[in-house]
């Protein structure tokens, strides 16, 4: 059976496109029909900023899921920051990925779905920052009684700051420093958090005063409008502070993670500048109080001490008791003494006449000659030894005189003054005097340095030069001629004046000086 006939397809009038034609026609109509979508989901895939500083991830219900994306520039505004399993609402364009042929959300703005979410969100933080230890109670320090400088954190324009103030006047007045910062909106939470950091790091004696104690203070406002000091890097700033802080953020019933982190919570920023110093007016009437309740007691002291004093006085003896038995020794010492004397006289008497039997003259005239005849023992050896010592030094001396002759210290000086001779003949030749005697002479300038070239000498110049016999003055003219003056005439009939270079020494008729 034979093959059918190929049968070339009828031609079609469709539009041929390329795949990137393709792509960027969905692309066109996907963001021109959906510019602008407000989409609720849950965020998957969160890992957070690619190094491009860029969002990846999805947005998901429990039947879809559609890839989102956040550019550099809009996630540094955004209010909330994504996170994992966050249900937010999005607003953003649709568009699409030719590279995947995928389509995704550009993301503008972002919001958690509903004050729920928020919450849900912020217990998440709570259990988070709980479990590292930030809200435990031993970790929190204890707000100084009096302090000198106190910082505060809010914004320098709301009434917050001027209650305070007016509060520091009528209690306390002491120096307070101002770091203004926003308290609501996009940077609320970066700019409170350098401005904890910022107080902190303030070195003692430096212009602006560290403060021994901040305040971070807000008025009221809804959940979203206190978010700012709901974010982890304002809760982790106060943990870290080692500045005593008090928060004082809202009102008393609204709760946010940086009033759980500070050392003190205040229900209202006026309190909290109640409770960053205390009131002057109970401190003047505490020191009155105090200061009569200590001259009370030290009075009562004193009267106490004084009955004490006094019934102690009255079981004690009196001076009369307490020195008549002394007395009576006294007097009894006193009877014996002279008898006492006598006696000790008698027997001291009697001591040195003992003694003198035994200080006859001899006994010293013996030891005298016993001492005379060790010291003529002693001189005799004491001579014959010098005797000896004299007699080797001489021996030595004259061993080494033998090698001391006038013989051969004339031969050594005979030697030298014929080196020296040698050396006096050999520098005589190489003077440049001798060169000066063959007919040449030396030419200076008036700074004393040899002129070797025309160019050295132009017209004008004061030269002095050098012949065998003496030195003259000259002048350089045009072409670097020599002249002995500048009037020709005279210096062809005058006889220049010569001066006789001196040298140390005498001389041999060669301007060379010698050493003898």
């Amino acid at each position: 059976m034979a093959e059918p006939a190929y049968h070339k397809p009828p031609a079609s009038n469709a539009v041929e496109f390329t795949v990137s034609e393709l792509s960027n026609a969905i692309k066109r109509l996907l963001e021109d029909g959906f510019a602008h979508v407000r989409l609720k989901g849950e965020i998957s895939g969160f890992r957070g900023p690619h190094a491009s500083g860029h969002c990846y991830f999805a947005l998901k219900d429990d039947k879809a899921k559609i890839d989102a994306v956040i550019w550099r520039s809009t996630f540094q505004r955004l209010k909330i920051r994504p996170e994992e399993g966050m249900e937010v609402i999005a607003q953003g364009r649709i568009t699409t990925y030719p590279g995947s042929s995928r389509y995704q959300i550009v993301i503008e703005t972002l919001e958690p779905a509903g004050v729920g979410a928020l919450m849900a969100l912020l217990e998440e933080r709570k259990r988070k920052l709980a479990a590292e230890g930030l809200f435990d109670e031993a970790r929190k320090k204890k707000l100084p009684f009096l302090p000198k400088v106190v910082g505060i954190v809010t914004s320098p324009t709301g009434a917050v700051i001027r209650d305070m103030l007016h509060g520091f006047n009528e209690r306390f007045p002491t120096h307070v420093v101002v770091w203004p910062v926003r308290v609501q909106g996009d940077g609320c939470a970066e700019e409170v958090a350098a401005a904890i950091r910022g107080f902190n790091v303030i070195p003692p004696g430096a212009p602006v005063p560290r403060p021994d104690v901040l305040i971070v203070a807000r008025g009221g406002g809804s959940l979203e409008d206190l978010w700012g000091f709901n974010e982890e890097i304002v809760a982790r700033a106060a943990a870290l502070s080692r500045i005593p802080l008090i928060s004082a953020v809202g009102h008393e019933t609204d709760w946010t993670l940086i009033d759980l982190v500070a050392d003190a919570r205040a229900p209202t920023p006026t309190k909290a500048a109640e409770w960053a110093v205390p009131k002057l007016s109970d401190l003047v009437e505490a020191t009155r109080t105090l200061g009569h309740r200590a001259r009370v007691a030290i009075a009562r002291a004193l009267a106490g001490q004084r009955a004490h004093f006094k019934a102690a006085s009255r079981g004690l003896p009196r001076l009369e008791d307490l020195i008549a038995l002394p007395r009576q020794r006294f007097d009894a010492v006193d009877r014996r003494l002279p008898r006492a004397l006598l006696a000790n006289t008698r027997v001291h008497a009697m001591r040195h006449a003992r003694l003198s039997t035994r200080l006859n003259p001899r006994l010293l005239t013996a030891r005298l000659e016993r001492a005379r005849e060790q010291l003529g023992r002693a001189w005799h050896h004491g001579e014959r030894g010098l005797a000896r010592l004299a007699a080797r030094s001489q021996s030595r001396f004259d061993r080494v005189a033998g090698r001391f002759g006038p013989q051969i210290l004339l031969h050594r000086i005979s030697r030298a003054r014929e080196s020296l001779d040698g050396c006096g003949k050999l520098l005589a030749a190489l003077s440049y005097q001798r060169v000066l005697k063959r007919g040449y002479a030396l030419v200076r300038d008036e700074a004393g340095r040899t002129v070797r070239s025309v160019s050295q000498a132009p017209p004008g110049t004061r030269l002095s030069v050098e012949v065998s016999d003496g030195t003259f003055p000259a002048e350089a003219l045009d072409g670097g001629k020599l002249t002995k003056d500048r009037d020709r005439d005279e210096a062809r009939t005058a006889r220049p004046e010569r001066r006789r270079t001196s040298s140390p020494g005498r001389s041999d008729g060669s301007g060379q000086g010698s050493l003898f």
